[in-house]
Formats: C-alpha cells, sequence, structure tokens
C-alpha cells in the first residue's frame, strides 16, 4: 500500500485503458500521488500494452495522465521498510512496463503536461514520440535519489554528454529545451494538449495499418544496424507490404484525390 489508498479498499485502477474507433487511451491514474509510479502501476503498464499490442483493431494509442502532473518519478514511499531483493524485483517490473510501451506494434504518442520526473521521462521516451504542453518541466534525478535510471533511452535520444549533465545535476528542464533536444516532437498550449492529440491519433488512424506498423518496425529496427541492413529491413516490409496488396487502395486513393481541382502532387506528399 502506498500513497494516500487505505487499508480495507480495493484499489481504483492506476491505469486506465478505453477504446474509440480505433484509437486507445490509456492513462495514468493515480493524480492523488502526482502519477508516481509504484509497483502494482508498473504491472498495469504492462498488462494494458500487451493487451493493446495483441488487438488487431488499435491503430493508435494516446498516453496521457490525470491531474496535474504526467509523472512524478517513482514512488519511493513504498521502498521504506523493503529489502535489497524487493528494490531489485520492482525496478525490473518498470524495466518491462517500458518495454512493453516502447514494443507495443501500434503507434504510440505520449501526452505530457505538468512534472515528468524520472520514471516519468522513461514512459515519455518509451513512447514512439511525444507532444508537450508548454509548461511541462522534464527531470532525471535518480543519481540524486541514490538510485540509477534513464541512462539508456535518454542518451540514445539526446546524446552521451547531454544525458549525463541532466544526470549528474539533476536539474529542472523547460519543455522548450526539451523540444530542442528531441524528447519531445512539439509543443502546444496547456489547453490544446488534449485536442492536438486527438488531431494526430486521427491522422495515423487514418494511414493503413500495416504500412504504419511495418513503418514504426522498419524504424526500430533500423535504428539497431547499418544503413546497409536497415534498407534491407526497409525492403522486405516493402515486400510485405506488396504481398498484403492494400497498397493499391493508396495508390486509388491518391489518383482521386489528385484528380481534384487545385490538387498537386506535393500536397499529397
Amino acid at each position: 500500500m502506498t500513497g494516500n489508498e487505505q487499508p480495507g479498499r480495493p484499489e481504483a485502477p492506476r491505469v486506465i485503458h478505453t477504446v474509440t474507433d480505433g484509437i486507445a487511451h490509456v492513462a495514468l491514474a493515480r493524480p492523488h500521488a502526482r502519477n508516481a509510479v509504484d509497483l502494482p502501476m508498473c504491472r498495469e503498464l504492462r498488462s494494458v500494452f500487451e493487451e493493446i499490442d495483441a488487438d488487431d483493431g488499435i491503430r493508435v494509442v494516446l498516453l496521457s495522465a490525470q491531474g496535474p502532473a504526467f509523472c512524478a518519478g517513482a514512488d519511493l514511499k513504498e521502498r521504506a521498510g523493503r529489502d535489497a531483493s524487493w528494490v531489485r524485483r520492482r525496478r525490473l517490473a518498470s524495466f518491462a512496463a517500458y518495454e512493453a510501451i516502447e514494443q507495443c506494434r501500434h503507434p504510440v504518442v505520449a501526452l505530457v503536461h505538468g512534472a515528468v520526473v524520472g520514471s516519468g521521462g522513461e514512459i515519455t521516451l518509451a513512447a514512439d514520440f511525444a507532444v508537450a504542453a508548454e509548461s511541462t518541466t522534464f527531470r532525471f534525478p535518480e543519481p540524486h535519489w541514490g538510485t540509477v535510471g534513464a541512462t539508456q533511452r535518454l542518451q540514445r535520444v539526446i546524446g552521451k554528454r547531454r544525458a549525463k549533465e541532466l544526470l549528474f545535476t539533476g536539474r529542472s528542464m523547460h519543455s522548450a529545451e526539451a523540444l530542442d533536444l528531441g524528447i519531445v516532437s512539439r509543443l502546444v498550449p496547456d489547453d490544446q494538449l488534449a485536442g492536438t492529440g486527438a488531431e494526430i491519433a486521427g491522422t495515423i488512424a487514418k494511414a493503413p495499418a500495416l504500412a504504419i506498423a511495418l513503418t514504426k518496425r522498419a524504424v526500430d529496427l533500423g535504428g539497431e544496424t547499418d544503413l546497409d541492413r536497415g534498407i534491407r529491413i526497409e525492403m522486405a516490409a516493402i515486400e510485405q507490404c506488396l504481398s498484403d496488396g492494400g497498397w493499391r487502395d493508396g495508390v486509388d486513393r491518391f489518383a482521386g484525390r489528385s484528380e481534384k481541382p487545385g490538387t498537386t502532387d506535393l500536397e499529397e506528399r
């Protein structure tokens, strides 16, 4: 039991998951604890994303959070009185949760706001990309909490030296700097975050599902190898699209739009 949960009461879900018109909405749901990540949340995140990954009807995932903060980091209160073995198992559970987000075959877009700290940054970086409210702040203070974290995904996004500076100092970073570093892809006014997320999800959902899934896989696998092998990965994805036959629908849609007065090829690319 952590945070403000009361003994004897069934615990409310820490992760809420709904699906509407092919768009999965996943929300961190511990607002009273600023969505601090504890062991039950790790398990629920993993379970939810494994369920989403197995659902062929889902086209895109929006990952957000309830309350004033996206995620205030790990819930250190739950570690009081625990031994090293328990903490080790808890950290493995968090790694499994982040991996489930990252390995989801559907595009995952994080919508972040308020404070994004420690584990919140890991969740953000595990998504395919993130959109942030302008007032969002980021911090990676793990070493200052006497632990180690965010050493892998962070450096792969922003580079080793910048990752070290953020981790060693634990300083707070505003959203504009996070945009410059590539931690987030877009900034929007706070009151437009949900609407922007819905617009992005709607756009992605319109694309052929197989092409999006194969594009995600090709980018992820290609990032782990050299260009020559990466091109082979892309060619294998193209061959899979060709064998499916769905590419013809895309050609037909393009041809139909291009026949409209005033439409150019550049507008369709």
